[in-house]
């Protein structure tokens, strides 16, 4: 009988012909995994008489206590810091911080599965959010894409940016000058859903002057659609308009919600990014589990001609 698992050796030969039908794996008795005490079954080849176990293809490969590993990865996202997850569980950091990346990879990979399904998009919603690492003398911009409707985030890519006002003689005169990476990380938000949208797509984005070449470079075909953002009657409450309609209102509440569901995002907070990297795997880990909620809920996307119709009839294109 064709064998379910193969040899984990690349030299073996079993190996490098999988399509063998002689069943060159035994099994090799069993043992109890200290994490959940579950038995976990062991196998051996009998071709290069390596030995191998169920758990050896799972991710959580080496993991001395994946029963949390669900947990931390809800943490995270649910505005609890690091520190606070390690005091929690009585872990160290360090822990927290592998588990952290390790979630991040996985929701990276998962992410890139689900825009394979998305199909023929006709409408997004896209602008920049900032934040900063280590120091506010060193900003960061977010390039954030919106389906409108669904509120599936298609992308979120970070990248580093020169200080402005007040702060940039002072970031100059601390850390040097810093790059402008804005258009790389915008437009390979643009590049990763090349496959899931339409090639005659629509764009709506505030007033910024370089998106509508940004946009040209990746979707000659596409239009794109300015619209002036509206203030929030109350600071902080980006949602409680002035008036009753907001052009932007899709991408403003996904930036708000990536906002306040990392601790690192809020405006007011002692947690601080302390690396680029690092805030983009929070990214990823936030983007994954934000559009696995949003697919549960099954909306559906918001039709662009009404849109473009309301837009119109409250003036709200420039």
């Amino acid at each position: 009988m064709k064998p379910t698992i193969c040899c984990i050796n690349p030299k073996c030969t079993q190996f490098q012909n999988q399509e063998d039908e002689r069943a060159w794996i035994r099994k090799h008795g069993e043992f109890r995994r200290k994490c959940d005490s579950k038995i976990v079954t062991r196998f051996r080849c009998l071709l290069c008489k390596k030995t191998f176990s169920n758990q050896t293809f799972n991710p959580t490969y080496r993991q001395h206590r994946p029963r949390i590993n669900n947990l931390v990865r809800k943490l995270i996202v649910s505005k609890v810091s690091m520190r606070q997850i390690a005091r929690e569980f009585d872990i160290n950091r360090k822990t927290v911080r592998r588990k952290f990346s390790f979630h991040a990879k996985m929701a990276h990979i998962e992410q890139a599965k689900r825009m394979k399904h998305y199909k023929n998009i006709d409408f997004v919603q896209i602008d920049e959010m900032e934040t900063h690492e280590h120091s506010k003398c060193k900003p960061l911009s977010i390039a954030l894409a919106v389906i409108p409707g669904t509120r599936i985030i298609l992308g979120a890519n970070s990248s580093e940016m020169p200080a402005k006002g007040p702060l940039a003689k002072i970031s100059r005169e601390k850390y040097g000058p810093r790059r402008d990476d804005r258009r790389a990380a915008f437009q390979k938000t643009l590049n990763d859903m090349r496959t899931s949208v339409s090639q005659d797509v629509w764009f709506f984005s505030d007033k910024k002057s370089t998106y509508p070449r940004w946009i040209t470079d990746v979707f000659p075909s596409s239009q794109h659609f300015k619209a002036k953002g509206r203030r929030g009657c109350i600071a902080g409450y980006g949602e409680m308009k002035k008036i009753g309609f907001d052009p932007l209102f899709w991408i403003n509440h996904g930036a708000a919600t990536l906002r306040d569901g990392l601790a690192r995002m809020l405006r007011k907070t002692w947690c601080n990014t302390k690396t680029r990297p690092a805030l983009q795997e929070a990214l990823d880990l936030f983007v994954d589990y934000h559009n696995e909620k949003m697919e549960r809920k099954e909306t559906k996307p918001v039709c662009r001609i009404d849109w473009l119709r309301k837009c119109r009839f409250y003036g709200s294109l420039l």
